[in-house]
């Protein structure tokens, strides 16, 4: 009975609309619910905000100062400012763990035997029977020796993965930050591209979880990847999946973003994590919504399950709705998305549960509209460019 509810709820949006927008922010696809978490679709049920009803960090009880603290402050002011006017190009990833700290497993094998050669742009694997197609990113000078940070990047429902690509000016960023970028096609199956629904079937998650596993396996296999440092990033329909791949793969990822995503109601919900790891969850204030989807009361549902959970939570409110986050570049010579990058580059998987060093304060470059702490965050003000949904 409670499927069916569901299916009909989708069927609902699929009649809403399912043409997607030209922004970063796109047009998130379907949500579903779980225990304890109130719906994406409109508001709660008795209007109330979803952080009053469960486990929210204020900030008051945050894990121990760490020794690796970057320069800034921990303030949110809610202008448009960054917390400096520069960004370093140090950080965390490629440090040194400390010895006995925790390190990932070991990568998974390619399903499909022996990996093919991977090249810059697009690439296509065997993923459990299916041809499957992404484009890999990596500096445009790649040392022959040098070990990169391995990013996802999921793209929202109206978008594909070369508008990803252009949209967050990926292979710039990349060069000046070094790193390396995974950016998945869709298998073109799911009205909403990304299976994360209440009704799609746990074989289909597994079957897009295992064509995560064959595209690190083989980035592995032709890159010297720093496996201590990688992260899954979504984008509306991309940052709901990365919600569900955070649970189903987190023994792999050292952190999560989650631009315009959320948890509950018609997506699935918030279950755990094999892993505990910081998660950037950044949405677009109360007008955040989109084809009969509330991405604020989804965001403030990821929020508290994350804490209740022991995650560090970065978060960071914009005024500008469901459209493309309006991050600015920290300096003329850095690329837009640099203070997003950075923090999955500030946070390795070696650290240990509950820390983040930026706890401790804020490093440049971070825009003034985020704050670590579920509530901390001074929502932005100023103007918006560029039409949301």
């Amino acid at each position: 009975m409670i499927d069916r509810q569901r299916g009909r709820a989708l069927a609902l949006l699929v009649a809403v609309g399912c043409a997607g927008d030209a922004t970063v922010a796109g047009n998130g696809g379907g949500s579903s619910t779980g225990t304890g978490t109130t719906g994406i679709v409109a508001t709660t049920t008795d209007g109330e905000d979803p952080r009053t009803t469960t486990a929210a960090s204020t900030g008051d009880d945050a894990p121990a100062d760490t020794t690796a603290t970057p320069t800034g402050t921990a303030t949110s002011t809610g202008d448009d400012s960054t917390t400096g006017g520069g960004l370093p190009l140090d950080h965390l990833c490629g440090t040194p763990a400390p010895e006995g700290a925790e390190l990932p497993p070991a990568p998974p094998e390619y399903s499909g035997g022996t990996c093919p050669a991977l090249q810059p742009g697009w690439n296509m694997l065997t993923s459990l029977g299916h041809a499957r197609e992404f484009i890999v990113v990596v500096p445009s000078d790649l040392g022959e020796d040098e070990q990169l940070p391995l990013v996802f990047l999921w793209h929202w429902l109206g978008g594909d993965a070369e508008g990803f690509l252009e949209k967050a000016d990926v292979q710039n960023a990349a060069d000046q930050l070094r790193f390396a970028a995974v950016i998945p096609a869709e298998k073109g199956d799911l009205l909403f591209r990304w299976p994360f629904t209440a009704i799609d079937s746990d074989a289909r998650m597994q079957e897009e979880f295992g064509f995560f596993d064959d595209m690190l396996a083989c980035m592995v296999a032709n890159y010297t990847i720093d496996t201590a440092c990688i992260s899954s990033t979504g984008v509306s329909a991309g940052a709901l999946f990365t919600d569900q791949l955070g649970q189903g793969r987190g023994e792999y990822l050292s952190s999560i973003i989650s631009l315009s995503g959320g948890v509950g109601g018609l997506v699935k919900p918030w279950n755990g994590s094999p892993h505990i790891m910081p998660a950037m969850v950044l949405w677009g204030g109360p007008s955040d919504f989109c084809v009969a989807i509330d991405f604020e009361a989804g965001s403030h549902n990821l929020e508290a399950a994350l804490v209740e959970d022991g995650h560090p939570v970065l978060e960071c409110v914009h005024n500008c709705g469901h459209s493309e986050p309006p991050f600015e570049p920290p300096s003329p010579e850095l690329t837009t998305y640099a203070g997003m990058w950075r923090f999955w580059l500030d946070h390795p998987y070696w650290l240990t549960d509950g820390e983040s060093p930026w706890n401790v304060a804020l490093p440049e470059g971070t825009p003034g509209w985020c704050a670590m702490g579920v509530g901390n965050a001074t929502p932005r003000e100023g103007e918006c460019n560029g039409a949301g949904c």
